[in-house]
């Protein structure tokens, strides 16, 4: 299999370039990626819509993916509690070597075509679940094994990738395959190929979350109160949504603990009034 991912850069002698010059192609090489992820919205809405289904009746939704792959799967599923106020174990990152490969590579652990089954197991499993294998090369032993496994037991599957028609495509019910062309350092897949992927996970948390429910209008009501910026964004939020003053804005916020809940207790209680 050729894989688009691996072909020579587009730019020779990068190594004689000036910052200035190195820059610019790269920024031109990344002006390539939202284009190509624009074809593949019909694939990716019919995934988004099949996992909202699961979701409603109690199933979670998996990412598995090696390297660079599993770290930006580890990145959005941690990102859906905060941002959505939504029980940790709804979406779930999983990376080849365990949680210390995240900081630092472990050596051969997307070789092994049964660990990724196994890590999800860990979980429990329900055929109301979606596996999204991630892999730029769509060739990760650990990906495809995860992804293969979990389609064999009734679990939906899909891939994110960056080469068509690749080994995991083929073993899931919903390719994903965003073709960017060459990486500007040859097989550099961490770039192009890990901001087109970086896209599609942003965007596929993110029409989940709102077709659930996560979000009101154009606003994060669920977010967790984390730190004192969100606490004065849920406050100006609530300012805006009901016409009260910062101080009982922000008093309605920390009693209720959210956006949602303090918004509909003002209403709920001006009505009796």
């Amino acid at each position: 299999m050729k894989k688009v991912t691996e072909s020579s850069s587009l730019y020779e002698n990068l190594e004689a370039m000036s910052a200035t010059e190195l820059l610019m192609h790269i920024n031109a090489e990344d002006h390539k990626v939202a284009p190509a992820v624009k074809k593949i919205i019909p694939q990716l809405s019919s995934l988004v819509d099949q996992i909202v289904v699961r979701m409603r009746e109690g199933g979670r939704l998996f990412y598995i993916g090696a390297g660079t792959s599993g770290r930006l799967g580890i990145l959005d599923a941690s990102e859906c509690p905060p941002t959505y106020g939504v029980p940790q174990e709804w979406v779930i990152g999983l990376i080849a070597g365990g949680d210390s490969a995240i900081r630092k590579a472990v050596e051969h652990a997307e070789d092994d075509p049964q660990q990724a089954w196994k890590d999800i197991q860990a979980y429990g499993f329900s055929t109301l679940d979606t596996v999204i294998g991630i892999a730029a090369s769509g060739t990760t032993p650990y990906v495809i094994g995860g992804v293969k496994k979990a389609k064999e037991m009734g679990l939906l599957t899909g891939c994110i990738t960056c080469n068509p028609d690749s080994p995991l495509s083929r073993e899931v019910a919903i390719p994903i395959e965003i073709i960017v062309g060459p990486e500007f350092v040859t097989g550099s897949t961490r770039m192009k190929s890990g901001t087109a992927q970086k896209l599609v996970l942003n965007m596929i948390s993110t029409a989940v979350m709102i077709q659930l429910g996560r979000v009101k209008g154009n606003k994060m009501v669920d977010m967790q109160l984390s730190n004192a910026k969100l606490v004065d964004r849920g406050t100006q939020m609530i300012m805006e949504a009901t016409g009260v003053g910062y101080e009982e804005a922000q008093a309605l916020l920390l009693n209720q603990g959210s956006v949602r809940l303090a918004t509909e207790y003002y209403y709920k209680n001006k009505s009796k009034k």
